[in-house]
């Protein structure tokens, strides 16, 4: 076993188990299995499941095109919408958008697979190497991005069919934002996040400079003087702390941090981890660090949250999933302080916690729970610098409807605006937004332009 301090270890299990435990979560439909699921949609014309998609595909027109065997007419519709189609669909909360607001739960409690459906159709087209959009003619418009993720590539590939040249900035080695670096492995294995940049970047004019941080390497004001139009999709840098005692033991990690080594570990036996693990928040951060925990081969994992199960951001499948994988979650407990042992975690000091006249308070009774790794998921802020006099609210971007900001020529989305749900499938119509509204600023200037759908 690879060591590092007491209890937190690598090498836990045997290499067959790392691979059965990381697999797909969801492995894709077959064509059967597709045509089956697609058979219970009632196709409704005034379809509530695309209303509560914020990238608002025509979901009952790509699952009527599945049912008639036509998957890559699917993926065509998708694409149209969300060209990182296939990430959302392994990743969106369908359970708390589409799906949700699906009316076969009305008479069954179940409803159509749409985020397995999408799937099927983009994991097709992707596979086949299909291309369903064109640069339009090149305009002379060179357009900047700050950031790969799901925002800044949207903007960019959309950019591009309107026939603009992009260059994207951004901090990390690899393109892909929160897709590459935070989403838990065993719900994108087989380096799909980087297949998908790929698919995306075939439609050409696009250039992505990796290694290149804003506020370090360059100012939002050297990319005005040198771009046409700027777009920020710079995410949520920041991570937020404790504010206790002991909090910065060795054993002591950002949750964000976790998930991002281990999604780059080539081998996940080299990841080390602990016997007791203790996570606190109540997000999808929270619940991916958990389970992820466990299937590197932690004996013990807990979910430590200060509200009860009703008020979790992680949706009520996320929590269920968690359980199946050995994971306690408990309710009502803040941190007070992490317990110390020869310089590393020994446990953590909590608070029970109550609602009382609306507010969440202590009772003043402790606890103490024995862990040898904590991680620490209590949410990410808003951190970057070189944007000038750019107007903030609430520690975030302000933007209008159409993801304009406070300065001309400069537009932003995803997590960094003050604008809807941090999501991937909201960051991507954010990114889809602005690039239409750029265009169509290049178009009111005098510029010839024609909007490709």
């Amino acid at each position: 076993m690879h060591r590092l301090g007491s209890g937190i270890a690598g090498g836990r299990l045997a290499p067959a188990e790392y691979e059965t435990n990381f697999s797909d979560l969801h492995p894709r439909f077959d064509k059967h299995e597709a045509l089956v699921a697609s058979d219970r949609c009632y196709f409704c014309h005034d379809a509530p499941c695309m209303t509560a998609c914020p990238t608002e595909i025509d979901i009952p027109l790509f699952i009527r095109q599945i049912s008639t065997a036509n998957p890559l007419g699917a993926a065509r519709t998708i694409f149209s919408q969300n060209i990182l189609g296939g990430m959302c669909a392994r990743v969106c909360p369908t359970e708390t958008l589409c799906e949700q607001a699906c009316v076969r739960n009305t008479a069954e409690d179940r409803p159509v697979d749409i985020g397995r459906l999408q799937r099927y159709a983009t994991d097709i087209a992707m596979e086949q190497g299909r291309q369903f959009f064109h640069r339009a003619a090149e305009t002379g418009k060179l357009i900047a991005v700050v950031g790969a993720g799901p925002a800044g590539l949207a903007c960019a590939h959309r950019l591009a069919m309107n026939g603009h040249s992009v260059v994207i900035f951004d901090a990390r080695e690899k393109a892909g934002g929160l897709n590459e670096y935070g989403i838990a492995s065993y719900k994108a294995p087989n380096d799909f996040a980087q297949k998908e940049v790929d698919y995306l970047l075939a439609i050409g004019g696009i250039e992505i400079r990796n290694g290149m941080a804003l506020g370090r390497d360059f100012s939002l004001q050297d990319l005005t003087t040198q771009y046409d139009a700027v777009f920020l999709g710079i995410g949520l840098a920041g991570v937020n702390g404790l504010g206790i005692e002991g909090e910065d033991l060795s054993g002591v990690e950002d949750a964000v941090d976790f998930i991002a080594a281990l999604r780059q570990a080539r081998d996940k036996a080299e990841v080390p981890i602990g016997r007791r693990v203790v996570v606190l928040g109540g997000g999808m951060t929270a619940i991916d660090a958990a389970i992820q925990a466990k299937l590197l081969g932690a004996e013990e994992v807990t979910i430590c949250y200060r509200r009860g199960k009703e008020q979790m951001n992680a949706s009520e499948f996320e929590q269920d999933l968690a359980a199946s994988k050995g994971v306690t979650i408990r309710h009502w407990l803040a941190p007070k302080r992490i317990l110390e042992r020869d310089g590393a975690v020994a446990g953590i000091e909590l608070e029970y916690t109550a609602l009382r006249d609306g507010h969440l308070t202590g009772t003043g009774e402790l606890g103490v729970i024995a862990a040898d790794q904590i991680f620490k998921a209590i949410g990410q802020s808003f951190r970057a610098s070189g944007l000038g006099a750019l107007s903030m609210e609430k520690g975030r971007i302000v933007v209008d409807e159409h993801c304009r900001t406070s300065m001309d020529r400069v537009y932003a989305g995803g997590d960094c605006v003050n604008r809807g749900e941090d999501l991937t499938v909201s960051a991507v119509a954010h990114g889809r937004d602005a690039a239409d509204a750029i265009h169509l600023a290049f178009a009111s200037a005098g510029q010839p332009a024609v909007a490709v759908a």
